[in-house]
């Protein structure tokens, strides 16, 4: 497929990268790409993955709009209250960017159907706010062999992580096991300083397009973890763990 004279206009900018070019461009074009969670680190991921033309993205929420979301999920509008996010998100891609396809997966993750939903797309990207769909992706994606980009924010904390399965460390390498339950700090229930969302979001969607286009260092064996009230960046080296139970010499997780 040719890029028209309007392409050309619309990824300009894109276009004069010499790690892109029409050659990058094309790649971008054919993606497809599953963000798994609209809300603060979605609307950031969405929004990008779209400016950029990303083919084909995948939109999985089961979630609705509410008032309180508006302060960090800049996707989502006062109008679209009471919505299906993935609607609502749906609705803001298609009008920053006619020629991307996307896909609603209105349904919360589940073991029953997260294998279904990551091995339909290329890469996956993490915007969930609770511990056990982190660690759902987390080893759907390994099980499946599909390179995915982990995130989590609370407070004034950001960090993010890309893994390549059986390449580098895995979530469950690094973290071990869900929290219990009731832990105190379950994202989901707790303070968040928007601007970490869309920072964090930011830095997910340029993980996305560098592996899609093949350039660049992931942050692959990295966690970058960002502290906005000191206004700090530090990267923590991590690596494979040889007992982990899903990449591990003997795993013993399925799904």
């Amino acid at each position: 497929m040719k890029f028209t004279t309007g392409d050309h206009a619309r990824y300009k900018r894109q276009l004069m990268l010499e790690e892109i070019g029409i050659a990058g461009q094309e790649r971008i074009r054919r993606a497809n790409v599953l963000v798994i969670g609209a809300g603060g680190l979605g609307s950031a991921i969405l929004q990008y993955l779209g400016a950029a033309g990303v083919g084909t993205i995948g939109i999985a929420d089961g979630d609705v709009v509410e008032l309180s979301n508006l302060q960090r999920q800049v996707i989502h509008f006062t109008s679209d209250l009471n919505r299906p996010k993935v609607d609502s998100a749906k609705e803001k891609i298609e009008k920053l960017n006619p020629h991307v396809s996307v896909n609603v997966h209105d349904s919360m993750i589940t073991k029953n159907n997260i294998m279904g939903l990551v091995s339909a797309y290329d890469f996956v990207l993490d915007g969930t706010d609770n511990f056990p769909s982190k660690f759902l992706i987390n080893d759907a994606c390994i099980l499946s062999g599909i390179p995915f980009s982990h995130a989590g924010i609370l407070h004034y904390i950001g960090q993010t992580m890309t893994i390549l399965p059986h390449k580098t460390a895995c979530y469950r390498c690094v973290f071990g096991e869900p929290p219990p339950s009731d832990s105190d700090s379950a994202p989901g229930d707790a303070g968040v300083f928007g601007p970490v969302a869309g920072t964090i979001g930011t830095i997910q969607a340029a993980e996305a397009i560098k592996f899609i286009v093949g350039k660049g260092n992931l942050l692959a064996d990295r966690l970058l973890v960002f502290d906005s009230l000191k206004m700090e960046f530090r990267t923590v080296r991590i690596s494979k763990n040889k007992s982990c139970p899903v990449c591990g010499a003997h795993p013993s997780i399925t799904i």
